[in-house]
């Protein structure tokens, strides 16, 4: 379990119709765990917890799938990291982008299973079935949208902050005395088949 991972990259395989297809392996082969992340300007940290609901054929009932975890953000410039941990302290998924492409990287045989992308959220599609916002996540995180991207403010609601960008809705509670890191809700619609996603992020705090 200690023995050091060697990287590798797997031949391109069909895009996973589900995450509740991929988290088992992911879970079994975690103990191993990645390499540790470069280092970065800017650490952020908290509490995730993810539901993905899709229509079931034949059913009138939908399939929701959930999961809940930590995560890790590291930032630097145009690039970032992200680490998606299990509850049991293992990282079982990690994004890197950078300004030539997106990486989705995984425990895998042994070794580790990386694929490649033009950008973080079509990565995620491809592989997981449904989308991630990684690209936004870096702005979102301190309570801002992407200046770098199309987006449009909505009207506050009860002093939380809330605009489209996208094809995200985004919700930001402000910090309090009670909890120094801001609460983040994005969803994102189902279209053409694509499955409903909501992902709610708790910081542990600004930025280290």
């Amino acid at each position: 379990m200690a023995r050091l991972l060697r990287m590798r990259t797997v031949p391109r395989r069909r895009p996973l119709a589900l995450l509740g297809a991929l988290i088992p392996a992911l879970l079994l082969a975690a103990c191993a765990g990645l390499p540790p992340p470069r280092d970065a300007d800017h650490h952020y940290a908290g509490r995730f917890s993810l539901s993905v609901t899709r229509a079931v054929a034949g059913s009138d009932a939908p399939r929701r799938d959930a999961w809940t975890g930590r995560f890790a953000l590291q930032v630097d410039g145009q690039s970032l990291t992200l680490d998606l941990v299990s509850p049991l302290g293992s990282t079982i998924a990690r994004f890197e982008t950078d300004a030539r492409e997106a990486r989705l990287l995984v425990p895998a045989d042994g070794g580790v299973r990386v694929e490649h992308g033009a950008d973080a959220q079509a990565l995620s599609e491809q592989v997981l079935g449904w989308s991630l916002p990684v690209a936004g996540m870096p702005d979102w995180v301190e309570g801002r949208p992407s200046s770098a991207r199309p987006y449009q403010q909505l009207p506050d609601d009860d002093g939380k902050a809330r605009f489209t960008q996208d094809g995200w809705s985004v919700t930001i509670e402000p910090t309090t005395a009670d909890r120094p890191g801001r609460r983040l809700e994005m969803d994102r619609s189902g279209q053409a088949g694509a499955p409903d996603v909501a992902l709610r992020v708790v910081l542990d705090g600004p930025a280290s």
